[in-house]
């Protein structure tokens, strides 16, 4: 088992400017980004790379077929890929530095070996994805209906670039989904199977940085978010060194049919389904390391275990209010088709569950959200 493992070499800087003089960006580096992150901070720094935005190329979370479509459009005499944005950008440009990117389904369904072919740089503009320090690269595959993750050694980034700064205009929707998302990473891999004492260490970190700057916000009011983005943006980038070998779970695995087919936000379609998950192990194995978790969530916010899950929501509520199911138009007669998507599709992710989970245990955890 691997005791802890810390991929790619993390770097952080104050501002744009000071990053941008580092690296030394040129005529043979791409940077994928949205316009609206690259015109305020790097527009006037008359950069000489290639620049393609995203959103050109579709709304929401990455896609095939946003994939295929954007790399169509990559000049060809690129050496390295600088991906500056969200989760979309990021796990997009794991899949640019490959040697052969295309077709994208042949890479998620193995019939592709990722080889690397560029350098790769991630800089993150959210504080949720962790994406920068992992191997997994996540989309929906439009034609079948739900979002696939593939995860090997090529997709892992050369650098791991951390700016605060760039999370200062971070709208607070934004914020909300992405953190959230970072908490059910921590959260995951604390649980995981495959977790240690160093990555639980990072796991244990990131909870408590979250669920402390969540408690600001709450007593404080949204703005005080603010003057807390370093930490949790280093609390993202702990959370995704937790789980980049313990691995995330059915919290992941059950979010995805409902993002695929109703296009609700990762961090808030995790959110939907957390307390669900949470509260089956617990009706399954109510000792161990989910005890162990309970008690330190239970210290941070000030209450007894017994009622962890009931206090965190009400603290969550304040960050993203909760929905059922039903409220984002998932029809009940889905619940079995999701449930046997995450069986046949999630197998990644269902593995890192703190207790096995069969399909009728998630469907119960579908029907119990409805």
């Amino acid at each position: 088992m691997i005791e802890l493992q810390l991929k790619p070499a993390i770097y952080s800087y104050d501002t744009v400017r000071e990053f941008v003089e580092d690296v030394q960006i040129g005529e043979h580096d791409l940077i994928v980004t949205n316009e609206y992150i690259y015109d305020p901070h790097f527009q006037g720094l008359d950069l000489p790379c290639h620049v393609l935005f995203q959103e050109k190329y579709g709304a929401g979370e990455p896609s095939d077929e946003m994939a295929e479509a954007i790399y169509r459009d990559m000049p060809k005499d690129v050496t390295r890929i600088i991906g500056i944005g969200g989760g979309t950008i990021l796990d997009l440009c794991k899949l640019f530095c490959l040697k052969q990117v295309s077709p994208v389904l042949d890479l998620f369904d193995g019939n592709i070996e990722p080889v690397k072919g560029k350098e790769l740089i991630l800089v993150p503009t959210t504080c949720g994805t962790g994406s920068e320090v992992t191997n997994v690269s996540v989309m929906a595959l439009i034609s079948r209906h739900t979002k696939k993750g593939i995860a090997d050694e090529a997709l892992y980034a050369d650098k791991a670039v951390l700016i605060p700064s760039l999370l200062q205009t971070l709208p607070m929707k934004v914020f909300a989904t992405s953190s959230i998302d970072a908490l059910v990473h921590a959260v995951e891999s604390a649980l995981s199977p495959d977790g240690t004492a160093s990555f639980r260490t990072f796991s244990y970190e990131a909870i408590e940085r979250i669920l402390k700057g969540y408690l600001q916000i709450r007593d404080h009011g949204p703005e005080a978010r603010l003057p807390l983005m370093k930490d949790f943006l280093m609390a993202s980038n702990w959370a995704g060194i937790a789980f980049s070998v313990p691995g995330c779970a059915a919290v992941h695995a059950m979010s995805y049919p409902l993002g695929a087919s109703y296009h609700v936000p990762h961090g808030e379609s995790n959110y939907a389904m957390f307390t669900g998950v949470m509260n089956c192990y617990m009706s399954i194995k109510s000792d161990g390391e989910i005890a162990k978790l309970n008690r330190f969530i239970a210290d941070i916010l000030g209450c007894e275990p017994a009622h962890v899950y009931t206090e965190l929501e009400k603290l969550l509520n304040v960050i993203l209010p909760k929905k059922a199911l039903h409220e984002y138009g998932v029809k009940e007669e889905e619940l079995p088709v999701f449930a046997k998507s995450v069986m046949e599709n999630q197998g990644r992710l269902m593995k890192h569950n703190f207790v096995p989970l069969d399909y009728d245990k998630v469907l119960g955890i579908y029907q119990s959200l409805y």
